[in-house]
């Protein structure tokens, strides 16, 4: 029976598996609840802060910030949102496939690329594809905090500034539903009303400043950034809870499947040891 005792070894590391997958599926639901919970708070603020924003970009203010301004630089600034870990399906290789797209354009128009790394897996990837990594921010834990992220982000908006990049994108997967995680890559800079999506409705937007309006436009300019920045990551982090309980109840439904199998054929190969042992003994009587 060294067949039978090869399936039953078989059989319980399929279970240890099986264990593992569904303390992982636990974990993962109890921290997508807490994901969501931190996700949907940050959403009515990044959304506000976003329509105003909009506005402003239609008014004719007495001051324009250097985020509102073009420029003919031959580089694009992107901040990558992933995750540290794995095991959270095709979460990532669908927004990096995304960015990939977009770096293939770029290349194509005679333009390259820097970025920020926001996460373990996007800055292996952007390692791996050759794009100058000029800051990162990796381990973020379940909490992410606004801290960590403003200094690495910093770095592409200063750059920006300065007219060394045309445009900054930000990648990231935005949480639809427990079922369905979709990746984005939305311009962050220049400010435009189009990519703004502005009420085009308005016939224009006046404003009174106080103190001035360069100290408004610039306080309003960081807190835009970074509301947008800290909902990226609080949306990816909501997708990757959501996306690797799904993937780990699938692995362990997977487990079941495959157990169940082994157990099939370790009977039928029980069985058949049994019937030939039979045989065996009857033809051993019946000789004598």
């Amino acid at each position: 029976m060294a067949v039978g005792k090869e399936i039953r070894g078989k059989i319980k590391s399929v279970e240890n598996t099986r264990k593992i997958t569904k303390a992982m599926e636990m974990v993962a639901a109890s921290k997508m609840r807490k994901a969501q919970e931190r996700m949907r708070a940050a959403r009515p603020y990044s959304d506000k802060i976003r329509n105003i924003t909009a506005n402003l970009s239609q008014a004719n203010p007495e001051y324009t910030h250097a985020f509102m301004e073009s420029n003919d630089a031959k580089s694009t600034g992107f901040i990558v949102v992933s995750t540290d870990k794995g095991l959270c399906g095709g979460l990532n290789t669908n927004v990096l496939r995304m960015l990939t797209a977009k770096l293939k354009d770029l290349q194509a128009a005679g333009h390259d690329a820097q970025a920020v790394a926001i996460g373990n897996k996007g800055l292996g990837f952007l390692n791996r594809v050759g794009v100058k990594v000029v800051s990162h921010a990796t381990h973020l834990g379940d909490k992410p905090h606004l801290d960590t992220l403003i200094g690495p982000v910093k770095v592409l908006l200063d750059a920006y500034s300065e007219g060394k990049i045309n445009a900054v994108y930000i990648c990231y997967t935005k949480f639809i539903n427990t079922m369905k995680q979709e990746p984005m890559v939305e311009q962050l800079l220049p400010l435009t009303a189009d990519h703004l999506q502005a009420d085009k409705d308005q016939h224009g937007w006046d404003y009174i400043y106080e103190p001035d309006a360069q100290t408004v436009i610039d306080d309003l300019m960081v807190r835009y950034v970074e509301a947008l920045v800290f909902q990226a990551v609080a949306e990816n982090m909501a997708s990757e809870q959501s996306a690797r309980m799904v993937a780990m109840k699938s692995a362990t439904d997977n487990a079941g499947s495959v157990i169940d199998e082994l157990k099939l054929i370790y009977n039928k190969t029980r069985q058949a040891a049994i019937t030939k042992e039979l045989s065996e003994i009857v033809a051993g009587a019946a000789a004598v």
